[in-house]
């Protein structure tokens, strides 16, 4: 079984590939540009591939090929279509990330809600030293068990952060389309309007496009914390960054966003040099853990489809 891997610099380069190797002969690439991609999967039976696009200008040109996997749950850059059409099968990888992106957010939550980044700014610039004071208990703070947490999309990320909150002692607000027993389930602008600390965790589609707009981030209590680790265009990213201008927002926290890596002309980057925003590069779902459990269930997958089976398959 001939297997290319097409972007593996993607994934990092200290995972163990040895349940993939054995599975074939396996030809692995750094990166592939748009135009090198017909050239890599023309002879290949398996093609692995995380951001790499397949469509139907290049997947006519591999004859041979039988199986997609994509190592995320997202699947947008594969023409599925053409994949059905043509008997080309399609799998992708679900949950592998939840631990990791649960830990960002509420690594995040924490930090902001102690404004640590102030506090640790305070005392790395010398100014603990010259203050002449044992200590500083400004800017204010609370407990985070006094805090109400907004978990917005309850899937398996966003119940692992609820059980996070819960654990933390704050009172769990949840807005999710079909309501749980599990989580007092809220519309979305209730959950704006009664949350101290609000975590995005949403599929992006025509409903979530820009959920958290000028109109909810007006709802909002002065001083709310809003972390965003589903997708950038879930929020209007310029309406975000006036809200924390204004001194409406107490914090942000962000991992993704509408165009990646982060441009120029993005409105977050008038805001970089604040200490109440955290930014992150897209490296929330990424621990070390995550990414080998992703190329793990990958190499399942496969041997699953060479066995008969539809684990994990999309077409």
């Amino acid at each position: 079984m001939k297997i290319s891997v097409l972007d593996v610099a993607t994934l990092g380069d200290d995972l163990n590939f040895d349940a993939i190797n054995r599975l074939g002969d396996v030809t692995v690439y750094d990166v592939t540009k748009a135009d090198e991609v017909q050239e890599r999967i023309c002879d290949a039976e398996v093609v692995i591939l995380n951001k790499v696009k397949l469509n139907s200008e290049n997947l006519p040109y591999a004859k041979k090929l039988k199986l997609i996997c994509i190592t995320a749950t997202g699947y947008d850059n594969v023409d599925t279509v053409y994949c059905r059409e043509h008997g080309i099968a399609v799998c992708n990888v679900a949950g592998y990330s939840t631990d990791s992106v649960a830990q960002l957010t509420a690594a995040m939550a924490f930090s902001l809600a102690t404004n640590l980044m102030s506090f640790d700014g305070f005392v790395k610039s010398g100014d603990y030293t010259k203050s002449g004071m044992f200590n500083r208990i400004k800017p204010v703070f609370r407990d985070i068990s006094a805090l109400t947490w907004g978990v917005v999309g309850l899937g398996n990320i966003g119940t692992r952060v609820a059980g996070i909150a819960k654990a933390a002692g704050c009172r769990v607000l949840a807005f999710k389309r079909t309501p749980v027993e599990s989580y007092p389930c809220v519309d979305i602008d209730t959950l704006c309007r009664e949350s101290d600390i609000i975590s995005l965790h949403t599929p992006l589609c025509e409903k979530t496009y820009h959920l958290i707009n000028e109109e909810r981030l007006s709802m909002m209590k002065k001083g709310t914390i809003l972390i965003n680790v589903a997708r950038g265009n879930v929020v209007d990213e310029d309406a975000v960054c006036r809200a924390l201008e204004d001194g409406r927002l107490g914090g942000l926290g962000v991992d993704v966003y509408s165009a990646e890596p982060m441009q120029k002309e993005s409105p977050y980057q008038r805001i970089l040099d604040r200490e109440n925003v955290i930014f992150t590069p897209h490296m929330a779902w990424g621990s070390i853990d995550a990414r080998q459990r992703c190329m793990d269930e990958v190499a399942k997958n496969i041997e699953s489809f060479y066995d008969g089976g539809k684990r994990s398959r999309i077409v």
